[in-house]
């Protein structure tokens, strides 16, 4: 069973669970993960964080300047004679944004779309108007309490480094910026 807290405005609603348990919706969580954002851009941020996300079902870490809004996932407009991994158009606050599922680029299986699902817009210094589908947003994580495990030098290069955080979870880190540059990536069609 589920109490409403406040509901003087319902984009600022609190929830408590039956087990006590605070909820906050997801417009609360964007906007202090969007001051964070610009404190980093601004060289605010003394520890290194960087954005967890999961997508299929590995954990990746993505730079905060490279990362930009992170949007529900809406509908989406499908793009004829693209590869399958190229998810179609997302309106993003009156931006057509192309859409990957990097799950599906890297040989994986397709994301299914669920409430879990988010956009990750890329930032727009990288001036690249896409965004990643993202089976879930795990939130900041600090670089300085994970164990760095191994620099690739493979062949993919957007994929620099791989850590271990303290409970035994393997994150990689992913480079928007060089993956932007990446061959395969940019192109979408059959």
């Amino acid at each position: 069973m589920t109490e409403i807290v406040n509901e003087t405005n319902p984009a600022d609603r609190v929830v408590r669970a039956s087990d006590g348990r605070k909820h906050t919706r997801l417009r609360e969580f964007q906007a202090q993960l969007v001051e964070r954002m610009q404190a980093a851009q601004r060289g605010g941020f003394v520890q290194l964080s960087q954005l967890g996300v999961m997508i299929g079902g590995n954990r990746y870490l993505l730079d905060l300047r490279e990362a930009g809004e992170i949007v529900s996932v809406g509908t989406l407009s499908s793009v004829p004679l693209t590869r399958d991994w190229y998810k179609g158009l997302s309106n993003i606050r009156g931006n057509l944004t192309s859409v990957v599922d990097l799950s599906r680029f890297l040989g994986g299986d397709l994301t299914e779309v669920n409430p879990s699902c988010r956009i990750v817009a890329f930032a727009p210094a990288l001036m690249f108007n896409a965004g990643l589908l993202v089976s879930q947003v795990f939130g900041l994580r600090n670089l300085n309490d994970m164990t760095l495990l191994s620099e690739q030098v493979v062949a993919r290069e957007w994929l620099p480094r791989q850590f271990a955080d303290q409970e035994g979870h393997i994150w990689s880190e992913l480079s928007l910026a060089t993956l932007v540059r990446d061959q395969d990536f940019l192109h979408i069609a059959l």
